[in-house]
């Protein structure tokens, strides 16, 4: 026995206490303190409360962006893991979207295979390089989403899979992938399968003979899968939406008994698209929802009667690809119908680019793909009417049509055009880049709302790329400098352009005009010279001048100048300029451009 408790029951004799009586409570908190007391006297090195192979797999993830994982620390409590309720120790989700993480994912992403508890893999929207192990899904005998979208991955998808598996969500899109895919992928358990915006090949990987009951969404589409759809599409009783964008080489599209309910959104390129439903010399009209919902069932012959059997009355417009005819339904309802002729190679890239494009952008300055058909090797694409045609109508063929478009028509066209563009750049997934943005493709309503139109020569970029290796395409006049040296098309491309349609519109000259002599017959140069010279105000449209709008002109002109620079690492981007245009007319445009 200690010195210190023999002296205090030596003292306890010498001195009588009276017993003071202990409250219940008070005895609890006494009891409660003293644990507490014990667990902060305890080491701060005791173990972590999950387990530590978890841990170990989750250090070695080659993760550059800093996280507060450490070692001594429960990793329990680290972001974006969570650890199963019932069994403390486990880890069942790791959620890490949009974390900037970067590194080469293998080998060490084979260490999630020691997570045989994880249910929730979410890495999507982050730089993540190199390819994923053929055990990756087999290997995570509880995994039931895995979201790896958005990233930069290679290489092939998983081979193999668990028949047993809980597999429910499967996201890779939008990454570089490539190879084939096997259908033995699609487990039954699979509701969201998405492979969208890669490049992977071969045959579609749904199986006739699988039970793909719980298939739900299907997207499929931008890749370079061949064949037919495999009448097992037919068999996905719950299949809501089934997204497949490529080409069908001499096949029939046959999508199954359930595509009343279903949001097929698929292209053939060789032959007639038909429904099981439908007559056997009637091609399929796939349409795309639209807000107002006025077109419903719509078949060739409609379309046949609606344009007159594509009568040269009817005929509203002129592009590269064929004619663009006014198709007036038997509802009143007014469409434009592009009819694709020429080369078939070239018509099938346009007829791509146009469905890929517009199908995935959707905008009120964008001009909307109602439908697409192929009809007797034609094929067509239906678009919203715009009453009113093109810019390049109004500014140059129009007899009356300069008059009519003040100078706050023109900015206003200036500011839903590129909004627009805005989309195309920044908004949408994956971005487009247009690629032949003029004053033909610049469509207005009734009411002079501009929307971008025609695109044919459209490229698609997917994340993580800064351009599209492409061949030498637009209008003269249009084109970009940087395009003659380099065959690729970029954003500030598409800027160089816009900046042409602005000179355009304060100038009223054509890009470009053999005609005239040669130091005037380019408009960019022109302009510039003139700048040059001190002489801005002379290129403005006489019908704009004198009417108290010339600051604001000078303004935009300013703004053009800079989208139509040299170098295109120079330009602005269209986030820029849209922000530049909505101040026009005040003070604070010049300063934010200075």
């Amino acid at each position: 026995m200690s010195s210190s408790l023999v002296r205090m029951k030596h003292d306890k004799q010498k001195v009588k206490v009276p017993a003071i009586p202990t409250p219940p409570t008070f005895r609890l908190l006494c009891y409660l303190g003293q644990w507490v007391l014990v667990l902060l006297i305890l080491p701060c090195s005791a173990s972590a409360a999950c387990d530590r192979l978890d841990r170990d797999a989750l250090l070695s993830l080659p993760f550059n962006t800093p996280l507060n994982w450490s070692a001594s620390t429960d990793c329990c409590l680290w972001d974006g893991v969570t650890c199963d309720p019932v069994e403390h120790s486990r880890v069942v989700r790791l959620s890490l979207p949009r974390r900037g993480l970067s590194g080469v994912v293998s080998p060490a992403i084979t260490n999630l295979t020691r997570l045989t508890r994880l249910t929730h893999l979410n890495l999507s929207h982050n730089s993540l390089l190199g390819s994923l192990p053929d055990d990756l899904l087999s290997s995570l005998p509880s995994i039931a989403v895995i979201d790896l979208s958005f990233n930069r991955l290679i290489g092939r998808f998983p081979q193999s899979s668990n028949e047993s598996s809980h597999l429910q969500i499967i996201n890779l899109s939008s990454n570089f992938f490539n190879g084939t895919i096997p259908a033995s992928i699609l487990v039954p358990s699979v509701s969201v399968f998405n492979v969208s915006n890669n490049s992977f090949s071969g045959p579609i990987p749904v199986s006739n003979g699988g039970n793909h009951t719980s298939l739900t969404f299907l997207d499929l589409s931008f890749n370079k899968f061949t064949g037919p759809i495999p009448p097992g599409i037919g068999l996905c009783s719950r299949l809501q939406t089934f997204r497949a964008v490529w080409m069908l080489s001499n096949r029939k599209i046959i999508p199954g008994g359930n595509t009343d309910k279903t949001d097929f959104e698929t292209m053939s390129s060789q032959s007639t698209a038909v429904a099981p439903e439908l007559d056997k010399d009637t091609s399929l009209v796939i349409l795309f929802p639209t807000k107002t919902n006025e077109i419903k069932d719509l078949s060739i012959t409609e379309i046949l009667k609606a344009t007159d059997n594509f009568s040269q009355a009817n005929i509203i417009g002129c592009g590269g690809f064929g004619l663009v005819y006014r198709a007036t339904l038997a509802n009143g309802t007014r469409l434009a119908v592009k009819k694709l002729s020429g080369d078939l190679g070239l018509v099938e890239r346009e007829f791509t680019a146009e469905v890929e494009a517009l199908s995935t952008a959707q905008h009120e300055n964008l001009v909307s793909l109602q439908g697409y058909c192929v009809h007797d090797g034609v094929r067509l694409l239906m678009y919203s009417y715009m009453e009113n045609g093109s810019l390049d109508y109004w500014l140059h063929e129009k007899v009356d049509g300069p008059s009519q478009l003040d100078w706050p028509i023109r900015l206003d066209i200036l500011r839903g055009a590129g909004c627009g563009l805005a989309y195309m750049h920044q908004i949408c997934e994956p971005h487009i880049v247009h690629r032949d943005i003029k004053s033909s493709n610049i469509l207005l309503d009734d009411k002079f709302q501009a929307h971008v139109a025609d695109f044919g020569l459209s490229r698609l970029i997917l994340p993580y790329q800064t351009h599209v290796t492409t061949e030498l395409v637009g209008t003269l006049g249009y084109i970009p400098p940087e395009y003659g040296q380099a065959w690729v098309a970029t954003l500030r491309g598409d800027m160089y352009s816009f900046g042409v349609v602005m000179l355009e519109l304060l100038t009223r000259k054509r890009p470009f005009e053999v005609c005239k002599s040669r130091g005037s017959r380019e408009l960019v140069g022109w302009v510039q010279q003139m700048r040059r010279e001190g002489k801005p105000e002379e290129v403005f449209d006489p019908l704009l001048r004198g009417k108290g709008f010339e600051e604001e002109m000078l303004q935009v002109l300013d703004v053009a100048c800079l989208c139509v620079n040299q170098n295109p690492l120079k330009r602005p981007t269209i986030k820029e300029v849209i922000n530049w245009l909505k101040d026009v007319g005040t003070s604070q445009q010049h300063e934010d451009k200075n």
